[in-house]
C-alpha cells in the first residue's frame, strides 16, 4: 500500500481515540510535502506571462485594440496565430515571440473568439 493511500483510508474503530485523527492528518500532510514544494517553485517565465495576462485583464481597452488589429489581419488574409502576426504584435508590445503568442491566444480566447 502506498504511503498516501494509508492516510486516505478511514480510521478504524480501534483508532478512534482522541488525537488519532489529528495524527493521521499530520502524517498525510507530511507525506504530501514534497508535492507541495513543487507547487511553490513557479518558474519566472510563468510569472511573467501571468503579469502579461493580468495587464490585459486590467485594461479591457488594450484587449479591444488588439482584437481590432487581429480582425484587420484576418481581413487581409492573415491568421492571428501566424508567425507574421505574432512578430507584429511582439514588436508593437515589446514582447518575445513566445509571450506575444501567449498574449494573442489569451486575447482571442477571452475577447474576440471569432478571430481566426
Amino acid at each position: 500500500m502506498a504511503a498516501h493511500q494509508r492516510f486516505l483510508t478511514p480510521i478504524r474503530r480501534a483508532d478512534r481515540r482522541p488525537g488519532a485523527l489529528l495524527l493521521c492528518a499530520l502524517a498525510a500532510a507530511v507525506a504530501l510535502l514534497p508535492a507541495a514544494g513543487t507547487l511553490m517553485a513557479i518558474p519566472a517565465p510563468a510569472l511573467a506571462q501571468s503579469n502579461l495576462l493580468q495587464s490585459v485583464r486590467r485594461d479591457p481597452a488594450r484587449a479591444k485594440a488588439l482584437c481590432n488589429q487581429l480582425r484587420e489581419m484576418n481581413r487581409q488574409g492573415m491568421s492571428a496565430t501566424s508567425k507574421e502576426a505574432t512578430r507584429r504584435i511582439a514588436a508593437q508590445e515589446g514582447l518575445s515571440p513566445v509571450d506575444a503568442e501567449v498574449l494573442i491566444t489569451y486575447v482571442v480566447g477571452m475577447h474576440c473568439p471569432e478571430v481566426r
